[in-house]
């Protein structure tokens, strides 16, 4: 593998800014050293503020050359609302002088303005959201689009989103080009990222994970060949093997952590992509032809990554995982669960995965509730050499039983984000059946924020409120016995965990406006839901927004879309027998949709503006193509 020359830059990666208030800044970014920092902050019309961040941070050293720096700086006084702030943040050379943001990261900087800045809503009047960003996706970058529409806007503050929502698969660990795997392999010798152990596994180590001839497009092939580890690593449903997990294109799933915090890098700065250089490996002719129409698509990803950084460098960011940020189907049913967590190896790449999350994700939405995690992390990553096995077991193990990943960001409305993927209700019917998304613990944790609440927004990052004849579906595979296959999880495939969601919206303490926003199907889709025959009920919206950087099969989106219109139109017997009787749905129609369509199908990024009683002025989907795609309120009742 090439290697570049190119001396290793002081910042990597960031910074990006997270969960951000007007006495508190939340910031994370990459390093290939240690640093010492310092902030300039000039809010506008006052004066200019530095704070010196020597005691402001914690870092965590995963390589050689490569420290992950979570900034966390308490101000002395608040900061203005609702006004641009510009900020540099200065690094001090090893020649002892400090160099401005502009130096060493001038992409951060929209045109005519000397710093990149930020704003500090005075309420959450507008988001951003969207999940399911998959480099390979042969389309445009939603992240792209979010920062050309920024970028417009610079001089009107106040018409800034409050946050970016990240609402899941902001990476895909279980679904990597071949080009992309290179790269990550590139940088992680690069920055000599941490190595380790794999207990299990057909290979004994990281380094022999890399260089195994399977390491392409072949890894299912490096799982562990056991009786108790078969339903693992092959599941079949007319004649198709699904290998690794279950992912239908898990050939590069990533194992390592390194592979993971590597991938972190790569997705969201265009630095790691300078400082690399890598050739395709050996490969069979199908697997490098393959290669080939992924390297086209990854160039053009890696070309908008300068105005992706610019967007994170600007918005305030909060994310919450998905699936793919771990991996396929992750947690769906109890038997999935049995399988993936009963072998040592395939239950090391999914605690990989939650310990990237933890350091790159998670950290800057709730820093004082994960904090104690945080610090176990850092001690994992002291020694010098591989990581102590044991170590790394049993800080997964922590992670793994750890409840807390969801969070909540108090402002008009509240954002309330929901864990849907570690807190599940495991059918009682059969290990086969898919879980419900939240266990009745986890969803009277939510009642209770909502109680008494005259607004929220919610982030679920699967739709509560779905496309009827794609759940129907998904509940015929799970019949079958094949869930699995179509991953069929959605809020109403549980029973108990549907009913207790629909009681919630029933109670007479939640009479509030609630906003649902949402990702994962690929699609995105607006609707408007009242409870029926009920009092001071709630107003309920949701809106989803799928994905970043990723579609639904047209043609089969196409078809399910007509037939849902057709099968569930408001005449239908289907619809009767099928009607979520306690609620009235009212489907938005996309303005640039033809022939009555509801679902859109286009990577892009959504934005949608609430009134000061937390109810949608305007929904709409940002295109990466170009162009605004607007979900206008709906003229027919309509139960979808």
């Amino acid at each position: 593998m090439a290697q570049s020359a190119t001396t290793l830059p002081d910042v990597l990666v960031g910074p990006l800014l997270r969960r951000l208030s007007p006495s508190r800044l939340i910031l994370w970014l990459v390093a290939t050293r240690p640093l010492a920092m310092q902030l300039v902050l000039n809010p506008d019309q006052e004066d200019q503020q530095t704070h010196a961040l020597d005691n402001a941070y914690q870092c965590v050293a995963i390589g050689r050359h490569a420290y992950i720096y979570a900034i966390d700086l308490s101000l002395p006084i608040a900061l203005p609302t609702d006004t641009r702030i510009a900020y540099d943040l200065q690094v001090k050379s090893p020649a002892g002088e400090w160099q401005r943001l502009p130096e060493w990261a001038p992409w951060l900087c929209h045109d005519g303005y000397a710093y990149p800045g930020f704003v500090l809503a005075s309420r959450h009047h507008r988001l951003m959201h969207g999940s399911c960003r998959k480099p390979h996706h042969d389309s445009a970058d939603g992240l792209v689009r979010a920062d050309s529409w920024l970028a417009e806007r610079q001089a009107s503050p106040t018409e800034w989103p409050a946050w970016l929502l990240m609402t899941g698969d902001q990476v895909y660990v279980d679904d990597v080009a071949g080009p992309m795997l290179r790269a990550v392999h590139a940088l992680i010798a690069r920055l000599g990222l941490v190595d380790e152990w794999l207990e299990g596994a057909t290979v004994d180590d990281s380094q022999a994970l890399y260089n195994a001839p399977e390491s392409y497009y072949h890894r299912e092939a490096l799982l562990p060949d056991v009786t108790s580890n078969a339903a693992l690593r092959e599941r079949f449903f007319g004649g198709v093997k699904k290998p690794v997990f279950t992912s239908a294109n898990a050939q590069n799933h990533l194992m390592t952590l390194a592979e993971m915090l590597a991938m972190y890098c790569l997705v969201w700065s265009p630095t790691p992509w300078q400082v690399i250089a890598y050739d395709a490996p050996a490969l069979g002719e199908k697997e490098a032809e393959a290669y080939r129409k992924e390297q086209a698509v990854i160039e053009s990803f890696v070309e908008g990554l300068p105005q992706c950084a610019r967007l994170m460098a600007h918005v305030p960011s909060l994310m919450i995982f998905d699936d793919h940020d771990v991996t396929d189907d992750w947690n769906l049913t109890a038997d999935w669960e049995r399988c993936a967590y009963g072998h040592p190896f395939s239950k090391r790449i999914i605690g990989n995965a939650l310990v990237a999350y933890l350091l790159c994700q998670g950290w800057g939405n709730a820093p004082d509730k994960l904090n104690p995690l945080l610090h176990q992390a850092i001690t994992l990553f002291d020694d010098v050499g591989p990581l102590n096995p044991n170590a790394q077991d049993s800080f997964i193990e922590r992670l793994l039983r750890f409840q807390g990943w969801e969070f909540q960001v108090p402002g008009t409305p509240a954002l309330i984000v929901l864990d849907t993927r570690t807190r599940r209700w495991r059918s009682e019917r059969s290990p086969n059946r898919p879980s419900g998304l939240m266990d009745w613990e986890a969803l009277m944790e939510m009642q209770q924020a909502l109680l008494g609440t005259k607004s929220a927004v919610i982030v679920s990052p699967a739709p509560m409120f779905g496309v009827k004849l794609i759940e129907g579906i998904q509940k015929l595979f799970t019949l079958a016995g094949k869930p699995l296959v179509v991953d069929a999880e959605n809020w109403m495939a549980h029973r108990g965990a549907a009913n207790v969601l629909l009681h919630i919206w029933r109670h007479s303490k939640t009479p509030g406006n609630y906003v649902i926003l949402s990702g994962d199907v690929h699609y995105s889709f607006a609707y408007d839901i009242v409870v029926r025959r009920q009092k001071r009920a709630p107003q309920l919206w949701q809106v989803t927004s799928s994905g970043v950087k990723n579609t639904f099969p047209k043609q089969l989106l196409n078809t399910f879309d007509r037939l849902n219109r057709w099968l569930y139109a408001p005449l239908s017997p289907l619809n009767w027998f099928t009607k979520r009787r306690k609620l009235s749905i009212y489907p938005r129609d996309p303005d640039q949709a033809s022939a009555g369509e509801r679902l859109w199908n286009a990577s892009g990024i959504g934005l949608v503006s609430l009134d000061e009683q937390g109810r949608p002025t305007d929904i709409r989907q940002l295109d990466a193509s170009g162009g605004d795609v607007v979900f206008p309120p709906p003229k027919v009742p309509i139960d979808p």
